[in-house]
């Protein structure tokens, strides 16, 4: 029952993500002019659902794929945490700029300071989504704090 309570709250919580990603967004970072473009081409829902779909695969491959007492420790999470911290950001630099660049917007370093920002926000989702599915893995339910 407990589990269950979990997992539905992780996926609550990554579709309110998803859903307020516009305001999660301009509340965290607001710029003019860059809020007004990636508002008008819908990068906000882009960058939330690429965070959502690599913290969701990130922390399924570690407790599901992986799954190794020997790979059960809170230093092996944190290095799926790196992964996805290092993933999501990057694809939230990559694929705005390249939209940017055939409208010849220039906002390189405004998408510098907004991928920065993801990896915050990418931590957080990590977390939320770790604590909600890992209670199923049969060797890592007790990564990154035992229960």
């Amino acid at each position: 029952m407990k589990n269950g309570i979990f997992l539905i709250a992780g996926l609550v919580i990554t579709i309110l993500y998803i859903v307020f990603s516009m305001q999660i967004y301009e509340l965290l970072y607001y710029e003019t002019e860059f809020s007004q473009a990636m508002y008008e081409e819908n990068m906000y829902l882009v960058v939330a659902m690429i965070n959502a779909i690599v913290a969701w695969a990130a922390a399924a491959i570690y407790y599901y794929a992986v799954n190794s007492v020997s790979f059960a420790r809170w230093y092996h999470w944190l290095i799926f945490l790196g992964i996805a911290v290092f993933i999501a950001p990057t694809a939230d630099f990559i694929y705005p700029n390249s939209v940017f660049n055939e409208y010849d917007y220039e906002y390189n370093m405004q998408l510098i300071h907004f991928s920065l920002l993801n990896i915050m926000v990418e931590t957080i989702l990590f977390i939320a989504v770790s604590y909600s599915i890992r209670w199923w893995s049969s060797n890592c339910r007790h990564t990154p704090i035992p229960q």
